[in-house]
């Protein structure tokens, strides 16, 4: 057997270099070979014994079946087991480090998990009569105010479910607050390279023309180009600030003097927050909106642990224009702002985002976490996600190219990118190289403005021992992509599958079971 850099391996024998010898079933070491659903359960059975039902009129009326459900029939160890199976396959928080540049993907605290599970949080139902669910609705008080004080702003809109939709709500309050100033003719939003992609999608959604400004060589905006297309029928800018270059928008305040100064607003995606948190007030460098994903900076589960949250706060400019519905507290009780009690003092809100109130469930999860850390610990939070990505990043500049190393010190996430990689190998080879490494892959391709681009976030919440131990394996990866190790080119080769042709994957999915046609059949 060989030592690699993160554990040993078995020799790939020189008759099939292209991975491990293959057993008859497919099943590798405890791992059992996983068949789909429908090949383990038929439609025709069940996994549980009913008896019949007796005479009874039915009153689904037009709704009633009139064909099989064509579900496969399973019992329940059949279920669990298919379920925890696959779940064997895939890579998760509480595996190990998760490198998804751009992702903030920390530990989710226990204790988050076990406030949120208390009764009157897990069980609340947004019906429920306002002074039954008192508690809750402090707790989304408690939270927005933490969260306008920790950004510097005027108010917060809790309701957006995640960073996208945050986004829409923060683009929907400047729509509103031009409309109402008679401005309907600013129609274009100006979007630098470096931000998040979903920025000019959420612009162009919410009926505005979307224009690109570049970065400058150093990865950040360019000033001088930003100034330079201001004008009339500039709605605002949308800036990522730190941007996904992973670097500080320098020249944020001067940023946000020009844009107001020819009568637009400045929203910045608040996705990496993270990096800033209890360091830097958003709202001191001139900030308008600026969404926040709990599920990044505060720590609530991402994907399937979900569902998101992303609040967005607003300057003292737009939050007459905020959405409804809002929790204020009226003396010792606490009420729901809603269209039947806005009245006067919130008559200019463009709407709601939602049909009620946001995610209970997130927002326990993500006053814990601020309360347990409390303002020294927020502190940290930023400062140790910064020395972790720059501890990455210097570790590993030597065998990566890191296109804005000379930049300084870069914020929560290390960009790399394949240019000093061997010819005809790229990032996707160092990516598959990685999971046989035991790791799951970094953000790769994006940003878009860094050909082959690499993109590393450790967080805060990795050890300096969990940061060598990823540190050595992609090292490993990277040295033998620029030896021109060709088993790269078809790794993974220990995964539960190998490379996919993930062009057609993309252009040719198959999402839906079709019954194999039969070879009689098919004649």
């Amino acid at each position: 057997m060989t030592i690699n850099a993160s554990g040993w391996r078995p020799e790939v024998p020189s008759s099939n270099p292209g991975g491990v010898p293959a057993t008859s079933t497919g099943n590798k070491a405890l791992m059992l070979e996983e068949a789909l659903i429908f090949e383990i359960g038929d439609a025709s059975t069940t996994g549980v014994e009913v008896a019949a039902p007796g005479a009874v009129e039915s009153r689904l009326g037009r709704l009633a079946r009139t064909a099989a459900i064509g579900l496969p029939g399973m019992s329940e160890p059949e279920t669990v087991r298919h379920y925890t199976r696959l779940s064997r396959q895939n890579y998760a928080i509480d595996l190990g480090l998760f490198p998804l540049g751009s992702c903030t993907m920390k530990h989710n605290p226990r204790l988050n998990e076990k406030m949120a599970r208390l009764p009157g949080f897990a069980d609340v139902h947004p019906l429920q009569p306002v002074d039954t669910v008192q508690g809750a609705l402090e707790v989304i008080h408690q939270l927005a105010h933490w969260l306008v004080t920790l950004t510097g702003m005027d108010s917060v809109a809790m309701s957006p479910k995640a960073g996208a939709h945050g986004e829409l709500c923060g683009i929907l309050a400047i729509k509103a607050a031009l409309a109402a100033r008679g401005d309907g003719a600013r129609t274009t939003i100006l979007v630098p390279e470096s931000a998040h992609g979903t920025n000019p999608a959420t612009a162009a959604f919410a009926g505005f023309a979307v224009e690109n400004i570049p970065a400058t060589a150093e990865g950040r905006v360019d000033l001088a180009a930003l100034k330079a297309r201001l004008g009339s029928d500039i709605a605002g800018v949308m800036i990522t600030n730190p941007n996904t270059c992973g670097l500080f928008e320098r020249d944020m305040c001067a940023i946000s003097e020009a844009v107001h100064a020819c009568g637009g607003y400045v929203y910045c995606d608040g996705a990496n927050f993270n990096a800033i948190v209890g360091r830097v007030r958003p709202g001191d460098l001139g900030i308008d909106a600026m969404h926040i994903n709990l599920h990044k900076t505060f720590s609530t589960p991402h994907g399937g642990g979900g569902p998101g949250s992303g609040p967005v706060v607003f300057s003292e400019a737009l939050t007459p224009f905020a959405p409804l519905p809002f929790v204020e507290k009226q003396g010792d009780h606490f009420a729901l702002v809603e269209e039947e009690t806005a009245g006067e003092h919130h008559a200019s809100s463009f709407g709601r985002m939602v049909a009620f109130h946001g995610q209970m469930g997130m927002f326990t999860r993500a006053l814990t976490y601020i309360l347990s850390h409390g303002a020294d610990g927020l502190r940290h939070v930023a400062e140790d996600a910064v020395l972790n990505a720059n501890y990455v990043l210097r570790s590993l500049d030597d065998v990566l190219n890191a296109p804005f190393g000379a930049s300084g010190p870069c914020m929560h996430e290390a960009l790399f990118s394949d240019a000093d990689l061997a010819d005809g190998f790229s990032t996707l080879d160092v990516a598959k190289g990685l999971i046989d490494e035991g790791f799951h892959p970094m953000t790769v391709y994006f940003p878009l403005v860094v050909h082959g681009a690499m993109l590393v976030e450790p967080t805060e919440t990795e050890s300096k021992a969990a940061l060598d131990q990823f540190i050595a394996a992609l090292r490993s990866v990277a040295e033998r992509a620029k030896a021109g190790d060709t088993a790269l080119k078809t790794a993974p080769h220990f995964a539960p599958r190998s490379r996919l042709d993930e062009t057609q994957a993309a252009r040719k999915p198959v999402l839906v079971w079709k019954e194999p046609m039969s070879v009689s059949n098919a004649a």
